[in-house]
């Protein structure tokens, strides 16, 4: 019982954190990280890089777990911060399950994938090392340009439009080009992105389903 004059103090209340800022919070956390790691490659001279994705290599396959971190130089990196910043924070606002879960589909599989094609268009007898966020950024490229379609939720389908109208362009890097670029790593992040865009509208393509299907009508025997 409190004493005259005051009120009880109420337990105080944890407030829950904005997604927009858990997910900034995340993704400048990440982007950080590649920075700390190419510091430490710079000074310690260990040549990291050369841990990459090594295509059809048993040896290789470590590779797909730590490529996504490593990059070539400053330059590499500088290259895709920007992009991973902006596609990252934005894939964060589908929700942080879903961005955890469409990074680490295409994290995987396109590692995977780029582990399986890596060398093809390569000079016979060059051995080929996958190494970048590219692959990862493409993947959160597709993941938002086709997200809104399968959610049919209109702010996710405008996020996608104004995504594929800005970015868009880098799309062109998923094709076979300039030697040294790595078009097998974007093309298998970009579908392995949507690919996580799919499953990761699962519970909205099937709320739409049962919504579809006709509910049976009552009848009478005569």
């Amino acid at each position: 019982m409190s004493a005259p004059g005051y009120s009880a103090k109420s337990a105080p209340q944890s407030k829950k954190r904005p997604v927009w800022m858990v997910g900034g919070a995340t993704i400048i956390t990440f982007v950080a990280l590649l920075y700390i790691i190419e510091a430490w490659d710079q000074v310690t001279g260990e040549h990291l890089e050369n841990n990459g994705i090594r295509p059809l290599e048993t040896d290789g396959l470590t590779g797909i777990l730590v490529a996504p971190l490593l990059h070539a130089n400053w330059g590499h990196l500088v290259a895709n911060t920007v992009p991973a910043l902006v596609l990252g924070f934005l894939v964060t606002l589908a929700g942080m399950s879903r961005f955890i879960w469409a990074t680490v589909i295409i994290w995987i599989f396109g590692g995977f994938g780029t582990w399986l094609i890596g060398n093809v268009g390569a000079p016979p007898g060059v051995e080929t090392n996958h190494i970048g966020a590219s692959g990862l950024i493409f993947g959160w490229l597709t993941f938002l340009v086709v997200f809104g379609f399968f959610t049919r939720h209109a702010w996710q389908i405008v996020v996608g439009i104004v995504v594929l109208f800005v970015y868009g362009g880098i799309l062109w890097g998923a094709l076979p080009g300039t030697f040294g670029v790595s078009w097998q790593g974007h093309l298998c992040g970009g579908i392995a992105g949507v690919v996580a865009a799919y499953l990761l509208a699962g519970p909205e393509r099937k709320a739409r389903e049962k919504h579809r299907t006709p509910t049976p009508l009552p009848y009478y025997k005569s």
